[in-house]
């Protein structure tokens, strides 16, 4: 843990901002005042920046003999509806209720003056998030695949719940989601990117020409991987919580499914930037086809289309990770010097994976 501000990424008070090229991303002096208004600790506070950190941005904060998770969007500007703390806080509050693992939020601030951006605070849980080591109490054979059916089985429930009513059916309309989700993506990539990838508009083109019709509605987390969620310190593989909540909406719940899959690292196959949990190479572990069949043993739902949906999951992937390589290359992730960077060939990748999936050798014919 840190006492002593950087002076870049985190500085003391908002009267230093003014000598710096880019907003900082932590003020202590306002952070140690919001922790007073709200009766977290006492005295000065210590920070360490945790988790990934490629878009949104999470702080372990301890003072006075307690902890607490700082979660914030990046330096702004930020593309529009993009980023929304307030409304990732409100999710995991509504989705506590209905019994799924997710942080206990303990304070929200809408306020931009504190930090230049809304943040929220949430409890700091003690457990273990599975990326490129095995933890040593999930590492026999048999924890291996409690591990990845752990997964899975978060997802159900996830999908399980009712969307029809309460205020779950506040997050929006499941109706039209994946041709919405299509558009929306199509737009956001000329607002992200400073340079020409042909395949981002006629993969779209194919994603268009190609919707499935929805089975189902549930509540869709958007970024459902083994690295957002968190897992008890001690066997049996149980899920503690499921974390980054910032895309969750109402819509179809094969999204997921196809993201956690496509994203899924497994032997045999090209990797992806997005695939940030490497363990899942090991033995022992599901497959990307035992994870589909689990689910769909669970859920009762066709995968017939289930490449459209993995396919959506890259193209997606792509464009955000774009948004990331261009923030690099304008020099807003000073301290990012292997994702950011990866990413000039890691986008054409992931692009490349989307058509695979999609079965396009080569641009589509108008």
């Amino acid at each position: 843990m840190r006492t002593i501000p950087d002076g870049v990424e985190v500085v003391a008070s908002w009267d230093r901002v003014r000598r710096l090229e880019s907003p900082p991303l932590l003020v202590l002096d306002a952070v140690t005042a919001f922790l007073d208004e709200q009766g977290v600790g006492g005295g000065p506070l210590a920070w360490q920046r945790i988790g990934d950190g490629h878009s949104n941005v999470t702080y372990l904060i301890e003072r006075g003999g307690e902890s607490v998770v700082l979660r914030r969007g990046p330096r702004p500007p930020l593309p529009k509806s993009t980023h929304d703390m307030v409304r990732e806080a409100r999710i995991q509050k509504v989705l506590h209720g209905h019994g799924i693992p997710v942080p206990e939020i303990i304070a929200v601030c809408e306020d931009e003056s504190v930090l230049g951006v809304p943040f929220y605070l949430m409890e700091r849980l003690d457990g273990t998030v599975i990326t490129d080591t095995i933890p040593a109490h999930l590492s026999s054979v048999e924890q291996r695949r409690a591990t990845s059916e752990a997964v899975v089985d978060a997802l159900v429930s996830l999908h399980s719940i009712d969307v029809a009513e309460g205020e779950l059916a506040s997050l929006g309309s499941p109706d039209g989601y994946l041709g919405r989700q299509v558009e929306r993506f199509r737009g956001l990539w000329e607002v992200n990117t400073t340079r020409s990838l042909p395949a981002v508009e006629w993969i779209a083109d194919w994603l268009a020409r190609n919707l499935p019709a929805s089975q189902a509605a549930s509540v869709v987390h958007g970024d459902y991987r083994m690295g957002n969620l968190m897992f008890a310190p001690q066997a049996p593989a149980r899920i503690l919580a499921i974390l980054d909540w910032e895309m969750a909406t109402l819509g179809d719940p094969l999204a997921d499914l196809g993201y956690v899959t496509a994203t899924y690292s497994e032997s045999g196959t090209l990797a992806t930037p997005l695939e940030l949990t490497p363990v899942t190479l090991a033995p022992g572990y599901l497959t990307r086809r035992q994870l589909a069949e689990r689910y769909q043993s669970r859920m009762g739902l066709d995968l017939t289309p289930l490449p459209w949906y993995q396919t959506l999951a890259l193209w997606k992937a792509a464009i955000f990770c774009e948004a990331i390589h261009t923030r690099w290359r304008r020099g807003e992730r000073p301290n990012d010097t292997v994702f950011g960077p990866s990413l000039e060939v890691g986008v054409p990748r992931l692009l490349e994976m989307a058509a695979q999936y999609a079965g396009l050798t080569a641009a589509p014919r108008a």
